[in-house]
């Protein structure tokens, strides 16, 4: 089988590692109080006024417990709880849980979030952990996407796949079950975090990860739309090498080796 450009021939095992990640951040800005005619005649009064207005919101600062989900961000988590400081107070807040890379977070995680919004921060973090809902029944190709989405996978290998074969059948992505299976097999053992670093591909700063081991470069550009954009994430891995073969070999099921 002819190699494609994305990756090249392996000839040990794989290295492990387990990362997790995010980016951007908000910053909050606190309002200047305007100086009165009397607060100008007693300068010495007037300065703990506007000193006092940094304790002040910290005090109205709470912290919560908010269980990552799919797709999730440090940056998205923090604009929506309107962290102080932003995604990096609230890395450095998470440090022991999230490890040494920020970029990526996985499902599942629990992060300590501080923010004001105390209402909407128990109603996001009760909604992140709570399990899809049947959805109603648009029109078209809406119920389609829809059904999907409601459906629920076993969190292993066996629902990993088979949530990845609905995803391309929307998207009209040729594999079957048993092609994805034999190819993840071959370059991971089933290892969502598996990552190649020791090949050509890690030397230039590229290397392979996933379960069916893209690089960076080949994930970004056969991404399916609706998918996290993490490489480790394993429908999201799926899907993409999926397109990928597809593009380059008509489907993943054509694929017998390195690719």
């Amino acid at each position: 089988m002819p190699r494609g450009k994305h990756r090249r021939p392996r000839s040990s095992q794989l290295t492990r590692r387990v990362v997790a990640a995010g980016t951007g951040g908000a910053a909050l800005t606190l309002p200047l109080l305007g100086a009165t005619q009397a607060s100008a005649a007693q300068p010495a009064q007037s300065a703990p006024t506007v000193a006092q207005s940094a304790p002040q919101a910290a005090k109205t600062a709470k912290s919560v417990t908010y269980t990552v989900a799919k797709g999730d961000s440090l940056a998205r988590i923090a604009d929506t709880f309107d962290v102080s400081g932003g995604w990096k107070q609230l890395y450095k807040d998470n440090r022991a849980a999230v490890g040494d890379d920020p970029k990526l977070i996985h499902p599942g995680l629990k992060l300590k979030v501080k923010t004001a919004k105390t209402d909407a921060a128990k109603k996001t973090a009760t909604k992140s952990s709570a399990p899809a809902k049947p959805a109603a029944k648009p029109a078209g190709g809406v119920a389609q996407a829809t059904q999907a989405s409601a459906k629920t996978y076993a969190n292993n290998l066996d629902g990993w796949i088979r949530e990845a074969l609905d995803i391309m059948a929307q998207k009209g992505i040729p594999g079957s079950y048993d092609g994805i299976y034999r190819n993840i097999m071959r370059e991971s053992s089933g290892n969502p975090l598996a990552i190649n670093n020791w090949d050509s591909n890690a030397a230039q700063g590229t290397p392979s990860k996933g379960l069916l081991q893209t690089i960076d470069p080949t994930f970004q550009a056969y991404h399916v739309d609706g998918t996290s954009w993490d490489p480790y994430d394993p429908v999201a891995n799926i899907t993409a090498a999926c397109n990928y073969a597809a593009a380059r070999y008509g489907s993943i099921d054509n694929v017998n080796g390195p690719y």
